[in-house]
């Protein structure tokens, strides 16, 4: 276990915090279409921020250390752009204005935050506690990898989303966005306006999301300043990578296909972990810098093969994966076994 002090962490919340405020005032103060020079301008400052911090944090505890945390970043960000591709979706379903989709990203990485801090200290407490947990973290990410193959060329249904279809039923809700508001007062009678139906959907995907990224990174380090940093940085540069990528995303074709077969690798090391600590000694375990090699290899591969497959097929389309068939699917197959 790593030796932080108090004013390590404080230091490091800080920082998150402070970088967070950036985003919110920029998306506050102007609303505005994000173009891509702006995006990428955005998308690289934070990638160096989290390089600089990469690299600070290498020195300061060894290189072990520092394997882990660009393992689990690099994990993150791979899995932060399928959730771009679900954000694409919710923002496409609800046709969100340009001018507003700053303000429901920014949401979005912040609700993301405060959802992956919880199940990290969570995460954290059961770990220490019963080391079974690391079984149950690798078997849920194995089911994950397994359902997002399966239905690798389908994505989310939002209309379907449960929390979605309740508020809809139980909120008055007006067909205009007025301003980008969350509530406002039409014809004499309070109402919700889409944009609140749009932060609800975020909000509950990023639930689901926070359930299978941060196993994902306890199979990398067992350490919770490295999984928190690690989810903190990856996400806090969601926002402009959203403007920077949004047209590239239809052309990923096979990130589901390489995502899956991440989170196969990580909960076969979580697996291993387990029988090396509880059953036997003898059993090997997958190194971290192993991991770190295979997931790059497997994420330069599965970017060459999609843009190779687009370019040969334009017709071709990614689609962000779902754990879950659609009831239309279902129905569908169904027949066609009949």
């Amino acid at each position: 276990m790593l030796e932080l002090t108090v004013l390590t962490w404080v230091l490091t919340i800080a920082l998150i915090i402070a970088l967070l405020a950036v985003d919110l005032v920029a998306a506050a103060a102007r609303p505005h279409r994000v173009g891509f020079a702006e995006a990428s301008a955005w998308s690289v400052g934070y990638v160096l921020v989290a390089v600089l911090f990469g690299v600070w944090f290498t020195l300061q505890h060894g290189g072990d250390a520092g394997t882990e945390f660009f393992a689990g970043y690099i994990v993150e960000k791979s899995l932060s752009v399928d959730n771009l591709f679900v954000f694409v979706i919710i923002m496409a379903t609800f046709a969100v204005p340009e001018e507003h989709q700053h303000k429901v990203l920014t949401f979005g990485i912040v609700l993301a935050l405060v959802m992956r801090a919880i199940f990290i200290a969570v995460g954290a407490a059961l770990l220490s506690l019963f080391s079974v947990m690391f079984l149950v973290f690798g078997l849920l990410l194995i089911y994950t990898a397994v359902q997002l193959f399966r239905h690798r060329d389908e994505d989310p249904d939002v209309d379907d989303n449960p929390v979605v279809k309740v508020a809809r039923k139980v909120l008055p809700v007006s067909s205009e966005y007025v301003g980008g508001k969350l509530v406002a007062r039409l014809d004499g009678r309070w109402v919700v306006t889409p944009m609140f139906i749009v932060l609800i959907a975020i909000g509950s995907v990023d639930l689901l999301f926070a359930l299978d990224s941060i196993p994902a990174v306890f199979g990398i380090t067992a350490e919770p300043y490295v999984v928190f940093t690690a989810n903190a940085f990856a996400l806090l540069g969601l926002r402009a990578l959203f403007f920077l990528v949004k047209g590239l995303l239809e052309r990923l074709v096979y990130l589901s296909t390489g995502l899956s077969l991440i989170l196969l690798l990580i909960g076969a090391k979580l697996i291993l972990h387990w029988l090396h600590v509880d059953v036997d000694e003898r059993v090997p375990e997958i190194p971290t810098t192993v991991s770190l090699a295979v997931i790059v290899v497997v994420l330069v591969v599965v970017t060459v093969a999609s843009l190779v497959k687009t370019r040969r097929d334009p017709s071709a389309t990614a689609h962000a994966g779902s754990l879950r068939a659609h009831p239309s699917v279902d129905a569908r197959e169904h027949r066609e076994d009949r």
